[in-house]
């Protein structure tokens, strides 16, 4: 077991560098590895994402959505929220076919969720999606992948004034599947945006969650839940720009490995620029290593540049399976394998939670039980 961790923060006496962001493919260099945005990832298992190709499968499915929800498929649309931060999401933005767009009309109060399933066949592919919730709106979306392919994909977020959106992203793929997806959010004047990423299947999987403010009174909660099994990368790399004042974020991501070569990476940059008075912000990742081979690098950032917040603090835990733990629930006559899955689903208890559908919940408990079967042996 590896566990990294690295930190930075306090006020600057000069302007942090922005971050740089390009519509041109071009303006990026292929990775090589070296780059700090890219010196965690197996390149080697994405090369074909990193030049330009013909797509040869696409994410199609179902849409279940109730009255107030509008989606279609439209000639590629961006939205205007997403700048690409990489190559690969640079590459989709230009070069995705189509887009698909969901609309929740202003004023709607949904009391039902919108389930997006898509699914893709073996291929490679670009795929861009747009959800818009209208001013003083509230809804939850919940998009579930499965199914096998390459994909790199962008998705953009509109939360307009006074509105509220739920979405759950679940990337459920079969184990050879890679996809790279960058999430760009805008969060309008007291709107609220929780943002939840469950990441159990694939072979690599690479998020990008993207938060700016649109205005003040905004709030950003991000929820993150991985299991990683062997020679698996789930990779998260989150950005908070806290450019509006009055606005608060909220961070949780928590990671399970168990297995040779089982890999998390969660990096958690946020920054409070001089406008961003009164800002409130946290983030926390815990990382829970359940077998030896098993690495989980963490690295939360912090940038601040006004002395006039409420708050702001980030922590990161990576631990070993608890054979303390472990030990109490045996003792008591609960069997080994039936006390693991009492202890990870404890520690994943509290995010699953969160989960706004029961059928989902119980689906991913039981996706996260069935990993704990799957590789044999004793706590690491």
């Amino acid at each position: 077991m590896t566990a990294t961790l690295a930190h930075s923060h306090g006020n600057r006496t000069g302007t942090p560098p922005e971050r740089f962001t390009s519509s041109d493919p071009d303006a990026f260099e292929v990775p090589t590895g070296r780059e700090e945005e890219w010196r965690f990832t197996p390149l080697r298992r994405l090369r074909e994402l990193f030049t330009p190709f013909e797509p040869t499968t696409r994410i199609t499915g179902e849409v279940s959505a109730p009255e107030g929800v509008s989606w279609a498929i439209e000639p590629l649309s961006p939205a205007g929220v997403l700048a690409p931060a990489d190559r690969v999401s640079a590459l989709a933005l230009q070069r995705a076919p189509q887009s698909f767009v969901l609309r929740v009309a202003a004023g709607a109060r949904l009391d039902d969720p919108v389930l997006v399933t898509g699914v893709a066949s073996p291929g490679i592919g670009y795929e861009h999606m747009v959800i818009e919730v209208g001013e003083r709106a509230q809804a939850t979306v919940v998009v579930d992948y499965r199914g096998s392919a390459t994909i790199a994909e962008n998705v953009e977020i509109l939360v307009g004034d006074g509105g509220s959106l739920e979405l759950v992203s679940v990337q459920g793929w079969d184990a050879d599947a890679v996809h790279l997806s960058a999430h760009a959010a805008r969060i309008g004047r007291d709107a609220h945006l929780r943002h939840m990423a469950v990441n159990l299947g694939g072979a690599v999987v690479r998020l990008s969650p993207t938060v700016h403010f649109g205005g003040p009174g905004g709030r950003a909660d991000l929820i993150g839940v991985a299991f990683a099994g062997p020679g698996q990368h789930l990779e998260t790399r989150l950005y908070i720009d806290h450019d509006q004042p009055d606005c608060s974020s909220d961070v949780l991501y928590k990671n399970a490995l168990q297995g040779d070569d089982a890999r998390t990476v969660w990096i958690g940059d946020v920054r409070i620029r001089p406008v961003a008075t009164g800002t409130n912000t946290f983030e926390l990742n815990r990382n829970l290593v359940l077998t030896d081979g098993a690495r989980a690098d963490s690295v939360p950032n912090l940038e601040i540049e006004t002395g006039e917040i409420v708050g702001a603090g980030h922590a990161s835990a990576t631990g070993r399976f608890d054979d303390e733990q472990l030990f109490y629930l045996m003792a008591r006559g609960i069997p080994e394998a039936e006390a693991r899955k009492l202890v990870v689903r404890g520690f994943f208890a509290e995010l699953l939670d969160k989960v706004p559908v029961p059928e989902l919940h119980d689906r991913l408990v039981a996706t996260i039980e069935k990993r704990l079967a799957e590789v044999a042996g004793g706590p690491a």
